[in-house]
This record gives C-alpha cells, sequence and structure tokens, in this order.
C-alpha cells in the first residue's frame, strides 16, 4: 500500500502501529489492526465549493525566532492531510500520505465530536448536563465518578487518579490501551475491556469541579452515558445524528473492545474532507448546507461558559495560558473567537468565526504529545487566518 504520491510506505501491526514511521501506513489503516464499528454515511454527498487557492509556499510563519512558509511548516508537523476553507470554500488542499477517501485516525478530536453529539441529546431532553453520572451508568458507583455530574466529565473536572503519559510503557495509559484492544494482549495486566477500566478507576483528594485534569478514559465513560442516554450504540447515534444528515462523503468508523464498546475518548476515523465538514458546521453554529444539525446553543455554550479559573489549575495552561476548556473544546482566547479539537500526533480542527474559516489536519507526529509542533502549527493557523481576514 503506497500514499497518495505513490511512494510505498511500511505496514504497520498491533505493536508498532502508533509508532513512526509505522503510523504513517497504520494511522489510515486503523480498520486493519483494531476492531471497529461503522458509522454510515447516507448520499449523495454534500460537495465541497473550490475557492481561490491560498498560496501556502509564499505564506510566512513567524515562529520561535526564525521564519518559514506554510507549507514549510506542513512538511516540519508531519502533516498527512490539511485542508482549509473559507466561508465553506477550499482554498487549500494537501493529501501527502492519504488520499481523499482514507478515514485517518483522529484521536482525541474525536472527545470533541462525541461532546458535540452529546449537545443534541441534551436538546432533545435525553441528558442532564448537571445530572449526576450514575443516573445513566449505575455500574459506576465505587469508582471516582461515583459523585460525578455529566458537567464534571464533559470539562475535564472530574477528580480522579489517572495520569495521562503516553510514553510509560508500564503506567496508566499503557494499561487503558490494553483495555481497549490497542496493545497485543499480554504485555502489560488490565482490565477486561474500556468500560471495566473506566470504572476502575479511583477518586483523587481535591473536589470535582475544582481544576482541569485531561484524562481520556473520561471520554469513553461519556460514549457509554450517550448509549445509555438514548438506548442506541455509539456508532448508530452518530451514523443517525450528524453523519447521514450532514451526507458526509466517506463512511467513518469507530475502534471498539473485545466487547464492542467504542473508544470515543479517541478511535473515530474519518476522511479529510469529512473533518473539514464537521469543522465547517462547527462554524455555522450547528448548520451545515442549510439544515440544522446541533443546537447553537450548546456551540454558543462552548465559545463562552468555559471556566478559565478551572483550566489555569490544569497540567494544561501553558498550551493556552488564557484558555478555557468546555465540552471537550478548547477556547484558546477569550478575546478571539476560536475554537479547536486537538487529538495526539498532529490531529486538528480549528475554526476561527472572525475570519469565516475552518481547517482540519491529519498528520503522524512521532511524539504523541508535542508541544513544539502544537505551537507551531496553531502559528501556521493564526497566520492563515490573517491571511484569509
Amino acid at each position: 500500500m503506497g500514499d497518495s504520491m505513490g511512494n510505498a510506505l511500511p505496514t504497520a501491526t498491533l505493536d508498532n502501529w502508533r509508532e513512526h514511521p509505522f503510523s504513517v501506513w497504520g494511522f489510515t489503516h486503523v480498520d486493519s489492526l483494531v476492531p471497529v464499528a461503522p458509522i454510515p454515511t447516507a448520499p449523495p454527498p454534500s460537495a465541497l465549493r473550490r475557492g481561490k487557492e491560498l498560496d501556502l509556499a509564499r505564506l510566512a510563519i513567524v515562529w520561535a525566532g526564525s521564519r518559514r512558509s506554510a507549507e514549510a511548516a506542513l512538511e516540519e508537523t508531519h502533516t498527512d492531510g490539511f485542508m482549509v476553507l473559507k466561508d465553506g470554500e477550499v482554498v487549500a488542499e494537501r493529501l501527502i500520505n492519504q488520499t481523499a477517501s482514507d478515514r485517518h485516525i483522529v484521536f482525541s478530536v474525536s472527545k470533541s465530536i462525541t461532546a458535540v453529539l452529546a449537545g443534541i441529546l441534551v436538546q432533545q431532553g435525553k441528558l442532564d448536563p448537571e445530572a449526576p453520572v450514575s443516573r445513566y451508568v449505575p455500574e459506576v458507583e465505587g469508582s471516582a465518578y461515583a459523585d460525578a455530574t455529566l458537567r464534571h466529565v464533559l470539562d475535564m473536572a472530574v477528580s480522579i487518579r489517572f495520569v495521562e503519559d503516553y510514553l510509560d510503557p508500564q503506567g496508566d495509559v499503557a494499561r487503558y490501551r490494553a483495555a481497549m484492544g490497542w496493545n497485543p494482549p499480554g504485555a502489560i495486566a488490565s482490565a477486561d475491556g474500556i468500560n471495566a477500566f473506566v470504572t476502575s478507576l479511583p477518586k483523587a483528594e481535591h473536589p470535582h469541579g475544582s481544576r482541569f485534569h485531561y484524562v481520556s478514559p473520561n471520554s469513553d465513560l461519556l460514549g457509554w452515558i450517550l448509549e445509555r442516554a438514548a438506548g442506541e450504540n455509539f456508532a448508530s447515534l452518530l451514523s443517525r445524528l450528524i453523519w447521514q444528515p450532514m451526507h458526509m462523503a466517506q463512511e467513518a468508523f469507530v475502534t471498539v473492545d473485545r466487547h464492542c464498546a467504542p473508544r470515543t475518548a479517541g478511535g473515530i476515523c474519518t476522511s479529510l474532507g469529512d473533518l473539514a465538514r464537521f469543522g465547517e458546521m462547527m462554524r455555522n453554529k450547528g448548520r451545515f448546507n442549510g439544515q440544522r444539525i446541533v443546537p447553537e446553543e450548546w456551540i454558543n455554550d462552548i465559545l463562552h461558559k468555559g471556566d478559565h479559573a478551572q483550566w489555569s489549575r490544569g497540567e494544561m495552561v501553558n498550551l493556552f495560558p488564557d484558555g478555557r476548556y468546555r465540552s471537550k473544546w478548547y477556547v484558546p482566547d477569550p478575546n478571539s473567537s476560536v475554537l479547536c479539537a486537538i487529538g495526539i500526533h498532529g490531529q486538528w480542527i480549528y475554526v476561527d468565526y472572525d475570519a469565516g474559516m475552518v481547517a482540519v489536519k491529519q498528520s503522524s507526529q512521532p511524539i504523541p504529545a508535542d508541544e513544539a509542533l502544537d505551537n507551531l502549527t496553531y502559528a501556521m493557523f493564526q497566520a492563515i487566518a490573517d491571511e484569509l481576514r
């Protein structure tokens, strides 16, 4: 199997698919490595209009005391696919290590998509953000979530003992990956499946709601809550409420464990164009091609209701010093109109309301959480937004 330029890519296995260079192939062939559940779309596919092409080779980015072009920044940040929309029209597209139809894993951008789906169920009266988690999933009794609310889960404000260290081979994340089936069996002891892992996590000393603490299992619990509230499996729910009404171009999928529990914290795989469509729906406050998909109130709540004090006490404040986090989305600066969804290895949705811009990026960065490359990517988005204003 090769990339869009015809170059051979090393084939990944379950042992190495998240390691560079195997990840370049692995991230677009997750369904060959891990069990998945399909997220069907509906014909005909919605068209993406073409606009005036941005010259990424001439667009300059000044970052960390040096200057480079946007085109160079894409290469430096191990981009597999990149697309920019201006007022709904494609003004830049790069397919480097993938094709237009490849479904690339978006890692924690999955959290943001899942939380948007939650907003639809809130409007339908099936979910209450202030309700205790135990109302929907009684199995959390005895865990960190026993006295947490859905809002705590949505905003990563659960008091929980879990260290999100992607590189520790014996740590919490390694046990978590074993539970979800992302690592070969037997490498490390873990719970039997995602749900069993989630309900095994203990509470920390501080109260719920006091600070931002990034814990991916919160978002798998959110997927479990959605399934219970709707009485429908996650893949079917996302298909029925978002993928089909938006007429996405490609069927997406989500990884599942051996019990078919979905990895809603990081297992959604979708095409570059469909990720851009999702971002455009967010830019239009929940509408796409004239149809209401997501409640506008939910998106406005994300933009305006995050708690900066909660964020400032968390471990990611250096990423966005003035930022907030609300319903699995980052608001980098309360004085700008920008929303971000971010996943490890360089996955992004960037929405700039003032610039009328959406940018999406799918990547295979070698280091899962690379702060320098995240900052370079964000600087590139800002430079493109300035060019498009």
